[in-house]
């Protein structure tokens, strides 16, 4: 699998370091889109977990929870979607998401499972997926049967739109795309990845080391960053979950489900999440009430409760 070098290399910083045994590889989508992918299998591992990460993501983020399930005796394996992270972007400007339809997410997701997860990682799998990361899981779990189980941290299940009423939200994403306008960022998104000076009053996390880790890594390396949403994006989103929405109870995942939802979460709308798991099947809801969007990159005593979830559903 590592033939060919990863479009950025893995980049280690003094507090992030390289988990054990984590290499880089990279992975080529249907449509030829290159992404970047690592994957860590200890001695004697007792399966597999696979991490499906959020919009913005970059496996560098993910070094302290890789880590922290290869201590726990997992082989880990994860990648970046297209247009974030080391992956191919679709524009010049690194920073324009370029996503046009989640369908492109999925064939990222599925060419890494084909290509990684399955051919060079032990079985069973585990799958936990974050925000865009547990949309795109959904949207796999009704079709695949490669997980065990699955927990989804803070999923897109709805869009927390603020004071913006969604009717009107749906309507602007629907149109500026189809007048060019879809490559714009949505008002009030920066254009520029998150920088130390956006810590106060943010909605990821409320643990400034973590934040502070992240933007240290793009300082470092600011080709892994991207920008905010743009409209293309969204509107890809807000379709995405329609198609999810409408099936309701009708729906059937291939594996048990559990959603940790952050209870401070002003990303995505958390009453959007417990109607969802009301009306589907194999899918259970846990809350921690304190948490804010970014789960696992919250206080250790947030990221313990997460860890102990886990635990308990994968052990049951």
């Amino acid at each position: 699998m590592d033939l060919h070098p990863p479009l950025i290399p893995l980049t280690p910083l003094p507090g992030n370091g390289l988990p054990e045994g984590l290499v880089a590889t990279l992975v080529t989508a249907k449509d030829g889109r290159k992404l970047r992918a690592a994957y860590a299998v200890p001695n004697s591992p007792k399966g597999t977990v696979v991490l499906v990460c959020g919009r913005g993501d970059f496996i560098e983020r993910w070094f302290e929870t890789i880590a922290d399930f290869v201590r726990r005796g997992f082989a880990v394996a994860t990648f970046d979607f297209r247009g974030q992270g080391g992956s191919e972007r679709a524009y010049e400007d690194r920073y324009r998401d370029g996503l046009k339809t989640f369908s492109e997410y999925d064939d990222d997701f599925t060419s890494f499972m084909m290509q990684v997860v399955l051919p060079d990682c032990p079985p069973p799998f585990y799958a936990i997926g974050h925000s865009t990361g547990g949309l795109v899981l959904l949207r796999a779990l009704t079709k695949r049967t490669w997980f065990e189980r699955a927990v989804l941290s803070a999923p897109l299940i709805g869009v927390d739109t603020g004071f913006w009423p969604l009717s009107v939200v749906r309507l602007l994403c629907a149109v500026a795309p189809k007048v060019g306008l879809g490559r714009l960022f949505l008002p009030g998104q920066s254009k520029l990845p998150i920088a130390p000076q956006n810590f106060p009053g943010n909605n990821l996390t409320s643990d400034q080391r973590r934040f502070h880790q992240a933007t240290t890594t793009l300082a470092q390396q600011p080709d892994l960053g991207v920008g905010g949403p743009t409209f293309s994006w969204l509107n890809a989103a807000l379709h995405a979950l329609r198609q999810m929405n409408a099936f309701g109870k009708s729906m059937v995942f291939r594996s048990p489900i559990l959603i940790v939802a952050a209870g401070r979460d002003r990303i995505v709308d958390n009453e959007a999440t417990r109607r969802f798991c009301a009306a589907a099947t194999g899918v259970s809801l846990a809350v921690i009430p304190e948490a804010r969007h970014e789960i696992l990159f919250e206080r250790d005593s947030i990221r313990e409760q997460f860890f102990a979830a886990f635990d308990a559903f994968t052990r049951a």
